[in-house]
């Protein structure tokens, strides 16, 4: 009997806490992204290029840049090409999270700068997962791919990705200025130099 009074104790009082849970088993509206049958247009794919010591990888990906298009990302796929992907433009710099809800593939999740440089990677990302994959860093970007490409490829962060979205990275091309005109040198250039080097940008991972 007591263990019985136990139990609808226990019961009871953490069903206020359930309740201020959200319910992430609840299934999808029709019309919400995240429902097998809301169609979601993300037009044609667009080229996209990963710089890599190994290599320039050619690839044609899909954009998303809406919150419909965002929220549904790779969703229900059941497969996906070595030069396919999706990548996400959250418009500002900021922290962000993904996650593996309705996804029937693994993936691998590329975390990108503004400047469109890798700054982390999570391998392998397992499907149907609701874990909260971080970025760790501010970042502009995500590239999804099929997952196990990035090691595959040897894609590690420091590398660059190469897409309309990101600004063009500089050339040696400029022609060299005179000697003779050559401007005088600002003594406090190294040290600004060095307040401006980026951060370690991290590591990539593989989801467990």
């Amino acid at each position: 009997m007591l263990k019985h009074v136990l139990t609808a104790f226990v019961l009871l009082t953490s069903a206020p806490a359930l309740a201020q849970l959200p319910d992430a088993r609840m299934e999808a509206q029709p019309g919400d992204p995240a429902h097998p049958d809301t169609v979601i247009d993300f037009g044609d794919p667009q080229p996209l290029t990963i710089v890599t010591d190994a290599g320039d990888i050619e690839m044609s990906v899909l954009f998303a840049d809406t919150d419909p298009e965002r929220a549904r990302g790779l969703m229900f796929r059941e497969e996906l090409a070595d030069d396919a992907g999706m990548l996400f433009d959250f418009e500002t710099v900021r922290p962000v999270s993904m996650w593996m809800r309705n996804t029937l593939i693994p993936l691998d999740i590329i975390f990108l700068s503004e400047e469109g440089e890798i700054v982390k990677i999570i391998g392998n990302a397992r499907p149907h997962s609701l874990r909260q994959l971080l970025s760790d860093f501010p970042v502009r970007a995500v590239l999804e791919v099929r997952g196990g490409l990035t090691a595959e490829r040897e894609i590690m962060p420091g590398d660059r990705v190469e897409h309309a979205m990101f600004p063009m990275p500089e050339t040696d091309d400029a022609p060299s200025e005179e000697a003779g005109d050559a401007p005088a040198e600002d003594e406090t250039g190294d040290e600004a130099a060095a307040e401006d080097a980026p951060e370690d940008t991290g590591a990539a991972d593989t989801e467990e």
